[in-house]
């Protein structure tokens, strides 16, 4: 009997988890419409902006990033809460993804140039078997990165975020709010627009 309730709370806590990760993705791409990172014509930019007209009360509406737990090298917690009040660019990467390393020379770049001002957290999904903690910072120091690296081993941040494109990037402001998010590489043309959208403020 113990057992029985046991496995319906434990397909419970998952079902909420799941919904969670889908309801952030649907307010996401909604909310975030016109601000989402992807490449888009002129002209899909303006039907998109003419069908979805924004005021000043949804520019002022947030949706707060919801937190989750990753390790450093070392084996230590981190929390995306660690860094209220400062911007963060959240990347999720994996060392066999093509796109993913498309877009690391510019990531790398960018967080040397504003590593003090920016907080670079970039999640590598660490599954135990196609991606090992091994295997994603061998790579890392083979390419000569100096980005701050977190493994998702507990894929926390990935559920959490409903992460099943490889790279997937979010663009946080200092108060922990999602302002916009890309799926796919990107450039660094648009890796500076979105961190632009979160020190506009400053």
């Amino acid at each position: 009997m113990n057992k029985k309730k046991i496995i319906m709370i434990l397909v419970l806590v998952f079902v909420l988890i799941l919904g969670g990760a889908g309801i952030l993705y649907k307010q996401l791409g909604q909310k975030l419409a016109p601000n989402l990172l992807a490449t888009q014509t002129p002209q899909e930019t303006e039907s998109t902006e003419a069908s979805t007209p924004t005021t000043q009360e949804d520019e002022s509406e947030k949706i707060l990033a919801p937190d989750f737990t990753v390790y450093d090298l070392d084996g230590n917690e981190v929390h995306l809460s660690d860094f209220i009040g400062k911007s963060v660019v959240l990347n999720f990467w994996a060392s066999w993804c093509s796109p993913c390393k498309m877009e690391m020379p510019d990531f790398n770049e960018k967080y040397l140039e504003i590593g003090e001002e920016v907080q670079f957290l970039i999640i590598n999904m660490t599954d135990g078997s196609r991606e090992t903690v091994e295997t994603a910072s061998a790579f890392i120091a083979e390419q000569g990165y100096s980005f701050p690296v977190f493994y998702d081993t507990d894929q926390d941040a990935a559920t959490t975020y409903g992460v099943y494109s490889l790279p997937t990037t979010y663009f946080i402001d200092d108060e922990g709010n999602a302002i916009a998010q890309a799926t796919g590489a990107i450039d660094e043309e648009t890796l500076q627009r979105g961190i632009d959208m979160i020190i506009s403020d400053r």
